[in-house]
């Protein structure tokens, strides 16, 4: 079940604000903090919980001053129990609540996956809609940031497999703050995965800006190849277009942003537009979002191609050490290598 946009609440505290917008230059960090308070102030039953999320402010700081000014009945600290933090969030939706969960980092979660796969996704349709499950389970995603494993997973193949769950990864501060709040709106249950990589980049937020889930947005126009990717990958994306730029093509790069429910129409439409794509994600490549994503632009655009789409991602091995994880992560030259192999004429016709 994905979200249903006319079930979105728009209370008095959302209609002010798109009545006053408030545009700032915020971290995503602090975009993601602000989201999380604004939407407790404008909805007495959200609630935000999960290891070290009080006093603390979280390990990444995203719920700092939460609890000191809303209190602990809003913002709290949970044993360090992800089955039974999940487990707690389900009991709450199912009586009115709106949880939004922490689990502190992408592995870290994976002990409750049994809760979320077997209770969150499958309520909704168990109970044939009569019991929705208004829920967010926020988790840190990605490398970037030399951690050890179990701390730098790609983990978004085993939510996206799994019907019933809405997955959105934003790759801006704008897209943080707008996303998190329609998702902890929805009626049905988010995963929200925050590449930690981009915690502290900076970009203006307008806070009047409700995010619209299952939307793709264009990054970059281009005309020649369309990159297309999500979180952490679409500023390699970036750099590799304005690289390209210089040696005179014209790139287009496709922010997916929702993985489940994907963006269809907008990314054959980029495909279509230029003939030649490539998807790039950090997560290992097989049986991934970038193959799932790889596979439906090949069945909506095949007349359209001028080359086969190509895939950049991360080793189907083990997370590397951070020592090596800058060789594992798809990089700029690796995204530009893919590029060249998509079938380009020179002046002559003759294939270069």
């Amino acid at each position: 079940m994905t979200i249903a946009h006319e079930d979105v609440r728009t209370d008095a505290a959302v209609a002010a604000q798109l009545r006053t917008p408030t545009i700032q230059v915020m971290t995503m960090a602090s975009a993601l903090n602000r989201a999380l308070a604004d939407a407790i102030e404008a909805d007495p039953e959200v609630v935000v919980f999960g290891e070290d999320v009080g006093a603390l402010g979280g390990v990444f700081r995203i719920t700092d001053g939460l609890t000191e000014r809303y209190g602990e009945d809003r913002c709290f600290d949970t044993p360090l129990a992800e089955s039974g933090i999940i487990g707690t969030a389900v009991g709450m939706a199912m009586n009115g609540m709106r949880p939004v969960v922490e689990m502190q980092f992408d592995a870290f979660a994976l002990p409750a996956f049994e809760q979320v796969v077997s209770h969150v996704a499958k309520l909704g349709n168990r109970t044939r809609g009569t019991m929705r499950m208004p829920m967010v389970i926020r988790i840190p995603t990605g490398g970037g940031i030399g951690g050890v494993e179990h701390h730098c997973d790609s983990s978004e193949a085993y939510y996206a497999h799994t019907p019933g769950l809405t997955v959105v990864c934003p790759s801006t501060p704008q897209d943080a703050y707008s996303l998190l709040r329609a998702a902890i709106a929805s009626p049905d249950p988010v995963v929200f995965l925050e590449p930690k990589k981009l915690y502290w980049t900076k970009g203006e937020v307008d806070t009047s800006i409700v995010g619209e889930i299952g939307s793709a947005r264009i990054a970059r126009e281009g005309t020649d190849v369309t990159l297309i990717s999500y979180g952490a990958s679409v500023a390699t994306c970036l750099e590799a277009a304005e690289i390209a730029a210089g040696e005179g093509r014209s790139v287009q790069v496709v922010d997916v942003r929702t993985l489940t429910p994907l963006d269809d129409a907008a990314i054959t439409a980029a495909v279509r537009a230029t003939g030649r794509a490539v998807v790039v994600a950090e997560a290992p490549g097989y049986a991934s979002v970038a193959s799932e994503i790889q596979s439906r632009v090949f069945e909506r655009c095949f007349e359209f191609l001028e080359a086969p789409v190509r895939k950049v991602t991360g080793f189907d091995t083990p997370y590397a050490p951070p020592k090596f994880e800058h060789w594992y992560l798809p990089d700029a030259d690796r995204v530009l290598d893919a590029i060249d192999t998509l079938h380009w004429l020179d002046e002559h016709g003759e294939e270069s």
